[in-house]
């Protein structure tokens, strides 16, 4: 069973993804936040899998409670930050804060509940095209990855710069010529040197210290 916390200020939104999740045989939510200030004590308490996280929010809003969670406890849950539009500034703050993912809250819901179940097996929401703009938009903020995205080898930098394309393991290996195995190999190495829990991670990390250029390396 998959537990799910859900931290939004509208009620309309939290009692329809309520109703959403508690539909699924594998799904459960197990607790709900109106602000972002409660999350840390709320995820102590409920130990969820997967938090869905409003980012703007009175109060704490979704960037610094989604830092407070990474920061705060030992084992963290997985959060995907939930945003109205896709070019909404705080979903790159919050993403650099962590988050594993964004979702829009027009989605149609069935992707809802995929990507709670993605994410919960340890893959990324990741929207290529979204990051991109994003990225376009703010300027670089190097964070700790700085120094160590020159750690990567050259095929780990061809294999960061496809997963900012939104190639899964095997398109990868088919444009590097390379068995699904190495692409792993890279993939666990290139999270392991810049010290990021997923792909985003990963991505976001190559954005900001200039690896991947917005509109010149993923395209």
């Amino acid at each position: 069973m998959i537990r799910v916390a859900l931290v939004d200020d509208e009620d309309l939104i939290r009692a329809g993804l309520r109703a959403l999740i508690a539909a699924e045989p594998d799904l459960e939510v197990v607790a709900e936040e109106a602000d972002g200030a409660g999350v840390v004590d709320m995820a102590r308490r409920h130990r969820p899998d997967v938090v869905l996280m409003d980012v703007r929010m009175p109060g704490l809003d979704g960037i610094e409670a989604t830092r407070a969670l990474l920061r705060r406890l030992d084992d963290p849950p997985t959060v995907v930050v939930l945003t109205t539009f896709e070019n909404d500034d705080y979903v790159y703050g919050a993403l650099r804060a962590g988050a594993s993912g964004f979702l829009l809250k027009r989605s149609r819901p069935e992707d809802i509940l995929d990507a709670v179940r993605l994410v919960a097996r340890g893959d990324s929401v990741l929207f290529p095209a979204a990051i991109r703009r994003l990225a376009a938009a703010l300027a670089p903020e190097p964070g700790p990855q700085a120094g160590r995205i020159q750690t990567l080898t050259e095929r780990e930098a061809a294999t960061l710069r496809l997963m900012a394309r939104g190639m899964s393991n095997a398109e990868i290996a088919a444009a590097l010529v390379v068995g699904v195995e190495t692409v792993k190999t890279h993939v666990s190495n290139i999270l392991a040197k810049l010290g990021v829990r997923d792909r985003t991670q990963a991505v976001v990390a190559a954005y900001d210290c200039g690896l991947i250029r917005p509109g010149a390396d993923a395209r």
